[in-house]
């Protein structure tokens, strides 16, 4: 108590809502839980009003939590001279206050598409590099409440639902905070001109050409003249339940993954049929979920995306495929597979024997090894991950090629009164469609030998009377 006495005494602030804006920021931060004792923590300052408040602010409010401060700048080098003057003001008012400054200068002039994200993108990444440098273990930002109606109104244009509703988040999981995120922008500016505290203006924030700043001076106002005076308020209160659902869905989604998702490789596969029997909103986020994991969280997908993939999963039987951004979706019998799209790769192999051979394109390969019959029983079935078949090597004719199935191969699998086609054996052992590329058969001069899985063949298989034996296992590797 005694700490908030002492800043209402020291900034002879007027009230806003009955409570001062530094009260209201420590609730922000003791709510979400931006710091802990200790915390070296960097403010990003662009000059602006909403970022210069940031730093006074939290110059204030450090002693409460022993944080020690620095400055960031990032000069997008857009403005030319303007630019320029920002980082020296920035340099200025960091040295004003007698704390570190660091200035990162980006080149957007070769980045691809739109510069307005470009930009935010090399901010993120300059900000996380310097935090997994350790210079910081935070990065405070000055975003505000009306930043946040201005994001979930622009999301709700662009068709989002509740994860993009939830906007922009006061904590990340990767150490960004925003202590401003409840405060509006006219309460900063007010903050600042009650104590003279000069900020810089930047001209593109007035242009209508960014679709943001037609939200903030146009829409925004027109709504909250016509419909709702509270908007920045009811919008950010929108942004507040969906974060809290998100939470939620956050922990029973990485429960659903863990029962119904399975990476192999580069692909995530789930079973179709318990993904149709999930209730509609778990389906949707999880596969929503799967996406971002087959694609390493670089394609974020849409309704009509997601609605595909559930519509693939609703299908009685059979196959089929549909492509998303930088990913394709195939069903074979109950298997729904999410992967990057790949062309299979034809191979054919020579290996020695003795010799463990990977095969091309899959996580494992295919072990050989020349065995006295007398000593087969102790190739271990605790080797090889998928047991050991036996071939008489003295039936063998010629060398050995490993190669990948192709269309029309067939032949006697022991056990099995005649041959057969093997893609006859990968329908009736279910064997998704994507897995058959590269599915791995040895042949000697004049037939299949071995197929994966199918095991030797007839006529080739070692028995009692087998003096020496080639034993063919499967071994996983990474």
């Amino acid at each position: 108590m005694r700490m908030v006495l002492s800043i209402r005494s020291f900034y002879s602030i007027r009230p806003y809502n009955k409570i001062i804006l530094l009260e209201r920021v420590v609730h922000t931060i003791e709510r979400h839980r931006m710091f802990t004792p200790g915390d070296r923590v960097a403010i990003a300052v662009s000059g602006g009003a909403d970022s210069v408040c940031l730093l006074h602010v939290l110059r204030n409010l450090a002693p409460r939590w022993g944080l020690t401060l620095s400055v960031l700048h990032v000069n997008h080098n857009l403005r030319g001279d303007a630019s320029r003057d920002d980082a020296a003001f920035v340099r200025s008012l960091a040295a004003g206050l007698n704390l570190p400054f660091t200035l990162h200068d980006l080149d957007l002039s070769t980045g691809p598409g739109n510069l307005e994200q470009s930009a935010r993108n090399g901010r993120l990444a300059f900000f996380h590099r310097h935090l997994a440098s350790g210079f910081a273990t935070r990065i405070a930002l000055g975003h505000t409440r009306s930043d946040q109606a201005e994001t979930v109104l622009f999301r709700f244009l662009r068709g989002s639902g509740a994860t993009g509703l939830a906007a922009i988040r006061p904590v990340t999981g990767r150490g960004i905070v925003r202590p401003l995120i409840e405060i509006e922008r006219p309460e900063i500016e007010r903050f600042l001109r009650d104590r003279t505290i000069a900020w810089r203006e930047d001209a593109t924030n007035a242009t209508l050409d960014f679709a943001r700043n037609r939200i903030r001076h146009q829409l925004l106002p027109q709504l909250a003249r016509e419909w709702n005076p509270a908007l920045a308020e009811t919008l950010a209160h929108t942004a507040d339940l969906c974060l809290a659902e998100e939470a939620y869905w956050q922990t029973e989604i990485d429960r659903l993954a863990g029962l119904h998702l399975t990476r192999r490789g580069r692909a995530i596969l789930m079973s179709a049929a318990a993904l149709a029997a999930l209730p509609l909103a778990a389906a949707r986020r999880l596969v929503r979920h799967a996406i971002l994991l087959a694609t390493d969280g670089h394609h974020a997908s849409h309704f009509r995306h997601i609605a595909a993939v559930l519509e693939l999963a609703a299908r009685p039987q059979g196959t089929g495929r549909t492509q998303l951004p930088g990913l394709e979706v195939r069903r074979s019998f109950d298997w729904l597979c999410l992967a990057p799209p790949t062309v299979p790769e034809a191979y054919s192999l020579r290996p020695a024997v003795p010799s463990i051979t990977r095969v091309p394109g899959t996580d494992f390969a295919i072990s050989l090894e020349l065995l006295e019959n007398s000593t087969t029983s102790r190739s271990a079935d605790n080797v090889y991950n998928s047991g050991v078949s036996r071939l008489d090597w003295n039936r063998l004719s010629g060398p050995l090629e490993m190669r990948n199935w192709r269309p029309g191969d067939e032949y006697q699998p022991m056990g099995i009164l005649a041959a057969k086609k093997i893609k006859t054996l990968f329908h009736q052992a279910r064997i998704p469609v994507w897995e058959r590329a590269q599915w791995p058969v040895l042949t000697d001069a004049e037939s299949i030998v071995w197929a994966r899985r199918f095991g030797t063949a007839a006529a080739v298989t070692a028995g009692t009377g087998s003096s020496m034996v080639l034993a063919v296992g499967e071994l996983e590797v990474r």
